[in-house]
């Protein structure tokens, strides 16, 4: 009887000894914070995307070493490979919220995929951070609460650069321009908004040709042919990522750009970077986080430093707007003063933040950070082993979105 009850005894306090791991491990795996990526591993977007993932790793090594978001929930990291994709995008966002456990998803690269996965995120009640993608239509129309832009969207891009080309038109006496823009989401409202804009503030200019190269291009020939056939007195170009260099490597093998102006398209310093021994100086171009342009912010000044540390290369466009989204993300749980993502939804609405851009604040009708957009002359700068942008014009949010009347007119429509 005695070794019975001891046997009895043994096996309780077995059962209570891994009831007690089985609970300390489900309370340790709900310390952490589930933060999914969907971004393009391969394909065309693949270029723009590495330095966003590597500003993504850093700033959550940062953020973990002092214990995580309050200090007490860990960062669990989980990036997906979207191919820049809608359907790949939204299975796996839906992989990452149903095997994952995800509280937010940051992504994406296209436009396309950033609205094919907004309405998962709504659905399944998850926070969605643009900070490539920035298609207007991604906080202008079926709007989401859980979706939040931190990159200049389409519109305050466009309007930016026709403020720029009005202002040269009427310097140069330019009277018709041509187009060249990527056929998908991104591409098309770029475009048009910019043709729009310009039609307002330079009325006289005529638009004769738009050209729509497919996503992944890889021959430009005969659209440069075409162009030059045409004569116009500049050419605007809304194309990104491989498809840009793939179209600037043509252009200026063929002389393009010393023959036709080319103001206001997309140079991100991933291009300044990449392309510093080819890209034509002069061009005026446009970016939407460049990092010489705010060494100043002591936040920008300390990314610069740790992501040479790393990586040891300056960081991009990308890598600066991936690396605010994720501090963002944190400056709303901790004024939520929690990770539940309907009440960090929450504390987002409305919130200004500190950046590396600066302090900006959120917009409240549509989720749009106030951040600038920058347009500037492409030249070389001791400072740097690649060109940058001289008489850099920094364009403010606030002076280039969508009134909030025109915002609740197109969610009419």
């Amino acid at each position: 009887m005695k070794n019975l009850t001891k046997v009895f005894t043994a096996l309780i306090i077995t059962c209570i000894f891994f009831n007690i791991c089985f609970i300390s491990n489900e309370v340790h795996a709900e310390d952490f914070y589930h933060l999914g990526v969907a971004l393009p591993l391969t394909g065309t977007g693949a270029f723009y995307s590495k330095d966003g993932i590597d500003a993504i790793q850093l700033a959550v090594e940062e953020i973990n070493a002092r214990g995580g978001f309050m200090g007490k929930y860990p960062i669990k990291l989980f990036i997906r490979n979207t191919g820049t994709k809608p359907d790949a995008a939204v299975r796996e966002t839906k992989a990452m919220i149903f095997y994952n456990n995800v509280r937010c998803v940051l992504g994406t690269y296209s436009s396309d995929c950033a609205m094919a996965i907004k309405p998962v995120a709504k659905e399944h009640g998850i926070l969605h951070i643009a900070a490539i993608s920035n298609s207007e239509n991604i906080t202008l129309k079926d709007f989401s609460p859980y979706t939040f832009s931190v990159v200049p969207n389409s519109f305050m891009q466009a309007n930016a650069v026709a403020l720029g080309v009005a202002r040269l038109a009427k310097e140069k006496e330019w009277k018709k321009y041509v187009t060249i823009a990527s056929d998908y989401e991104w591409g098309k409202t770029t475009q048009m908004n910019f043709v729009r804009h310009l039609k307002k503030v330079a009325p006289d200019l005529k638009l004769i040709k738009k050209l729509w190269p497919r996503p992944g291009e890889n021959q430009f020939a005969s659209y440069i042919t075409e162009i030059m056939s045409l004569k116009p007195d500049f050419v605007y170009g809304s194309l990104a990522s491989r498809d840009n260099m793939v179209w600037m490597n043509a252009a200026k093998t063929l002389n393009f750009f010393k023959k036709i102006p080319y103001p206001g398209s997309l140079i991100s310093v991933s291009e300044l970077i990449s392309q510093a021994d080819t890209i034509p100086r002069d061009m005026i171009g446009l970016c939407r986080a460049p990092f010489f342009a705010h060494t100043d912010v002591p936040m920008m000044k300390n990314f610069v430093k740790s992501f040479r540390a790393v990586y040891n290369r300056y960081p991009s466009d990308w890598a600066v707007m991936e690396y605010d989204a994720v501090y963002i993300l944190k400056q709303g749980i901790e004024k939520a003063g929690d990770i539940d993502s309907e009440m960090v939804k929450n504390a987002l609405t409305g919130l200004t933040v500190d950046t590396t851009r600066g302090k900006l604040f959120f917009r409240k009708i549509d989720n749009q950070l106030s951040c600038s957009s920058y347009l500037g002359v492409v030249a070389d700068d001791p400072d740097y082993p690649f060109p940058v942008y001289k008489e850099l014009i920094e364009i403010k949010g606030p002076d280039s979105w969508r009134s909030e009347k025109e915002i609740l007119s197109a969610r009419k429509e």
